[in-house]
């Protein structure tokens, strides 16, 4: 499908559909289950919500008693409900990859439930009051947004759904420039659940249904990544991309949106999102490492895993801290919080046995001539002697005193000692991995995470059994810390709503630079023009829509009530919001003697200039996070006022404004194709 740039003219309405949320499979299945806790923990916090109220209400204490009872039976039900909820959302396995390859499962996000909202009234009304036209010419275009509504709430788990979500969060832009006024709330109510407790919240402001998607677009993201193939390099690659995507939805959520009123939005819970799923790259760019690595008994090559095993440790280990944060500790799902846990163990086991691996099975040139009685080129010897010494002394966080890493290298007694001091660690990091997984319920159930586990333990304990001889009464000593380093640091990708093309539903009512919900202008009025033999005396200019820039005193448009700031939006009885120029110009001069009938609107303001400044600065009125001025046509570069946040953040409030209208003002008004002329 080819992805071009929204346009606000031209509608074609969406293909776009959803997916069939009773369709029984395993993930829609997991997504009913989840809307039906959602509903009824909803209404358990109603309950709860009134017996609170009639407690601190009621000076009765037999009605206090009896409160008090109810109330502990509900709490006791959204307990439960809340438990069950989060057994869901710690199921990873319905979005885990058909894949028989043994690879640690990913941890994806469920989807952000919404109630169905019903524009129909407030939009009518809007369109009444407001514009000043009939509502019903509309229905069309009220249902098609709601179908598109409805469909985004059950994307499909691929491309089509992602697109989906983005092309109703870029339609939310021109609604917000159509109906959302800064001086009058719409009405309608947008109603979300908290994506991991269930817990409801409402508010009326368009931002909360915009950060709503953008959440959803980046869960969406997540399981992507987490049902890919990750047994080959493409597969790996994707789910690099789809959880770098992810990053990149969350990260943007959090420096656009401020006192998010639900907690899976808020900062510290979209933080530890961003830092999940930068780890969860981490560990796809270790997996392409060990699938693309060829020479599996190099030396170099073994260090190399080991400080990438390591790297994957340290930032799942970043994300534990995360998680244990005031806010999070009793947020974040056990099973997630375990099995970061056991990943961040698991992968410092894995470290240590690849440091083992290298150390144990790698012999000097010597060694070889003596075990193989033959000598390969001096020259070849000498480098690759070089480069193992080379990448072994940049293994570890500090280096120890004694012996010296030259020395170790040189002396298989001592290679072997210090292999088996990183394997001993290995296996006894193995257990502990393997310990913190049996904590938790959740995890138990999923054997691929056990097979993994279990492989790569006995793995490090057949090479420790190999190595433990029983005439060896030397004490193992502890390894030192290995460094953990990447080939490879993930990028947070930002959503891109640039991809894809959006037309504005509602695009009838005019052009957004003067019929949008921010602009005020009087009734519209009907002016009866007869030409005279010194013209219509008037002068015109600009396109979509006209604007009448003079009116000559005196004459037959003056006369008629014709003013100047006028906007031309019928010429006998036939729409011309979105004529051009020259298209009005052939209307008014065709219609000959018998005169033409205009239907003008003024915009309110002082003067003309006035008119043309703010309808300028409307039409390039734009949210930050779409960098709305490519998406319209608007000046590169251009700064705009940020529609996003719940309450705007101070530092876009005034200084953003003032460089618009300063880069604004020296633009040409709207888009004019023909020169100012008189008629």
């Amino acid at each position: 499908m080819s992805l071009t740039l929204p346009m606000e003219g031209g509608h074609g309405g969406s293909i776009r559909k959803g997916c069939d949320p009773l369709a029984q499979t395993q993930r829609s299945k997991l997504q009913h289950r989840r809307a039906r806790i959602n509903q009824q923990i909803n209404k358990e916090m109603r309950m709860r919500a009134g017996a609170e109220n009639l407690f601190r209400a009621t000076t009765n204490n037999k009605v206090k008693e009896t409160v008090a009872l109810e109330l502990s039976f509900v709490n006791s039900n959204l307990q439960l409900l809340k438990e069950e909820l989060e057994e869901l959302n710690s199921n990873m396995e319905a979005y885990q990859t058909d894949s028989e390859a043994v690879n640690v499962p990913m941890i994806p996000l469920g989807l952000k439930e919404t109630k169905d909202v019903d524009f129909t009234l407030s939009v009518q009304d809007f369109i009444c009051e407001h514009y000043g036209e009939d509502s019903s010419l509309y229905d069309k275009e009220i249902k098609e947004l709601m179908e598109l509504r409805q469909a985004m709430r059950t994307p499909s788990r691929n491309q089509a759904g992602l697109e989906l979500l983005m092309e109703y969060y870029n339609q939310l832009y021109y609604l917000d420039q159509r109906f959302f006024s800064p001086h009058k709330n719409l009405g309608v109510q947008f109603h979300w659940y908290d994506s991991l407790t269930g817990v409801p919240s409402s508010q009326r402001a368009l931002a909360f249904e915009k950060g709503s998607v953008l959440f959803n677009i980046g869960a969406l993201y997540t399981q992507i990544g987490a049902r890919q193939d990750r047994s080959e390099a493409a597969g790996v690659d994707r789910a690099i991309d789809a959880f770098q995507r992810a990053a990149g939805a969350f990260n943007y959520l959090k420096e656009n949106f401020s006192n998010a009123p639900s907690l899976d939005m808020s900062s510290p819970s979209l933080c530890m999102l961003v830092r999940l799923m930068i780890a969860q790259v981490q560990e796809c760019v270790f997996e392409r490492v060990t699938l693309t690595t060829q020479d599996t008994t190099n030396f170099t090559s073994q260090l190399h895993l080991a400080q990438e095993a390591a790297r994957v440790s340290d930032v799942y280990l970043l994300v534990q801290q995360t998680m244990t944060q005031p806010l999070m500790k009793d947020y974040v799902p056990f099973s997630w919080a375990s099995m970061v846990q056991v990943k961040s163990e698991h992968f410092r086991a894995l470290s240590h046995y690849y440091t083992a691996v290298a150390l144990c099975d790698y012999m000097t040139s010597a060694e070889e001539e003596e075990e193989e009685e033959e000598q390969e080129g001096d020259e070849h010897q000498q480098q690759h002697e070089e480069e193992a010494e080379k990448a072994f002394l940049q293994l570890y966080v500090s280096t120890p005193a004694a012996p010296s890493l030259s020395q170790v290298l040189q002396d298989p007694e001592k290679r072997q000692k210090l292999g088996k001091a990183h394997l001993r660690r290995a296996v006894i990091t193995h257990e502990e991995a393997m310990r913190v997984h049996s904590l938790c319920k959740i995890l138990r159930k999923m054997d691929i995470l056990q097979d993994v586990l279990s492989l790569t333990h006995k793995r490090s304990l057949d090479k420790y059994s190999e190595l433990d001889r029983e005439d060896d009464f030397d004490e193992t000593a502890e390894p030192p810390e290995i460094q953990s380093q990447t080939d490879q640091k993930p990028d947070i990708t930002p959503p891109d709503f640039s991809k894809i093309q959006v037309s504005d539903i509602f695009q009838r009512l005019g052009p957004l630079s003067v019929f949008c919900a921010r602009a005020r202008w009087g009734p519209e009025r009907v002016i009866c023009l007869q030409r005279r033999e010194g013209g219509l005396g008037l002068t015109l200019r600009g396109d979509s829509p006209v604007l009448v820039a003079g009116v000559v005193p005196g004459g037959c448009a003056a006369e008629a009530g014709l003013r100047e700031g006028d906007y031309i939006v019928a010429v006998d009885a036939q729409d011309c919001k979105w004529a051009k120029h020259s298209e009005v110009v052939h209307m008014l001069k065709s219609c000959g003697d018998r005169g033409a009938e205009l239907s003008v609107v003024t915009l309110h303001s002082h003067d003309t200039q006035q008119v043309e400044r703010r309808a300028i600065m409307l039409s390039h009125c734009s949210d930050k996070e779409n960098s709305r001025q490519h998406l319209l046509g608007g000046a590169k570069g251009q700064s705009s006022a940020s529609l996003l946040n719940w309450h705007r953040k101070k530092k876009r409030e005034g200084s953003a404004v003032t460089k618009r209208l300063g880069s604004t003002f020296s633009l040409s008004f709207g888009s004019i194709r023909d020169a100012e002329a008189m008629y």
